[in-house]
């Protein structure tokens, strides 16, 4: 008896315990549920009205099923749509948009690469006090350093040019690659470069054959980081460009405030996708890698 009544007690306590995680589970997975409908409607939105007839739209409103299917607005929105006084779509803002990112982005990443490796393998007195001085560029907002640039890019003759945001974004970069590449090699054994300067490695051979074949998750966390700040920056591009060299950025905002009474929302749809495709195309093919990177940043 004392057995049976045991066993009814054990029962009662793991169904309410199975009760207990089930609505847990149920409360969690409803909760994430709702938060990527909120994410994902937008861009359902603009996706459907990218493909759907302008007609239709004005007709049906913004959000609603298509109900006809047309790619004219991709192209139309590519090369042909007036932005800013000119009829070229956005094909050039885009490729402006490209040039300056993928410079930008790989050389940020390397100074950052060879910062961290500095500050942390080969620190000399007053290193920390950079580093920390360093810092200050992750907090300090665009604003603050519009004034500088404008003079600069004005002394070096760089006004109105993409090698100037190219300079811009590298510069105003390399805190951020500093801070993620010293804190990663700071997990690094020090004896590892200690026994390599014994071998008679020097600074550019330890970095060569030791530091950058253990760097790729870190590097791919910065040229993430890098790549789709860049691309969706907007500030420095519309300060300091103009016309034809400005950034897809600065196309897109000249673009929704255009003074035409019809709005082409089919045109508009497709070239907003247009200029959020590269960091959602970088984020599809390496997602995984950021989180892989920066759980093992955190491990180490």
């Amino acid at each position: 008896m004392t057995d049976a009544a045991l066993s009814r007690v054990y029962d009662r306590e793991a169904s309410a315990a199975f009760r207990r995680h089930f609505l847990s589970r149920v409360v969690i997975y409803g909760l994430l549920s709702l938060f990527a409908i909120v994410y994902l409607v937008p861009l359902l939105v603009v996706v459907f009205n990218s493909f759907r007839e302008q007609p239709e739209i004005a007709q049906n409103g913004l959000i609603a099923f298509p109900r006809s299917f047309a790619l004219h607005a991709w192209s139309e929105a590519w090369s042909t749509y007036c932005i800013g006084g000119t009829c070229e779509g956005m094909k050039r803002n885009f490729l402006n948009s490209l040039w300056m990112t993928v410079p930008a982005t790989l050389l940020s990443t390397l100074l950052g690469a060879l910062n961290g490796y500095v500050l942390s393998k080969w620190r000399f007195k007053g290193s920390e006090v950079l580093f920390t001085l360093m810092l200050l560029g992750v907090f300090m907002p665009g604003q603050i350093a519009l004034m500088p640039w404008a003079f600069i890019l004005g002394k070096l003759g760089l006004t109105n040019s993409t090698y100037g945001l190219i300079l811009v974004h590298v510069v105003q970069g390399i805190s951020f690659t500093t801070l993620f590449c010293r804190n990663y090699y700071v997990s690094i054994p020090d004896d590892l470069i200690k026994a390599a300067r014994i071998d008679g490695a020097g600074f550019w051979r330890i970095f060569r054959r030791i530091i950058l074949p253990l760097s790729p998750p870190i590097l791919i966390v910065t040229v993430i980081w890098q790549f789709t700040g860049i691309w969706n920056e907007y500030l420095f591009g519309v300060v300091f460009t103009s016309g034809r060299e400005q950034p897809i950025t600065a196309a897109l905002v000249a673009l929704t405030a255009s003074g035409t009474n019809v709005r082409a929302y089919d045109v508009m749809s497709a070239a907003v996708l247009i200029g959020a495709m590269p960091p959602l195309l970088v984020y599809f093919l390496g997602g995984k890698y950021f989180v892989r990177g920066l759980t093992q940043g955190a491990i180490k």
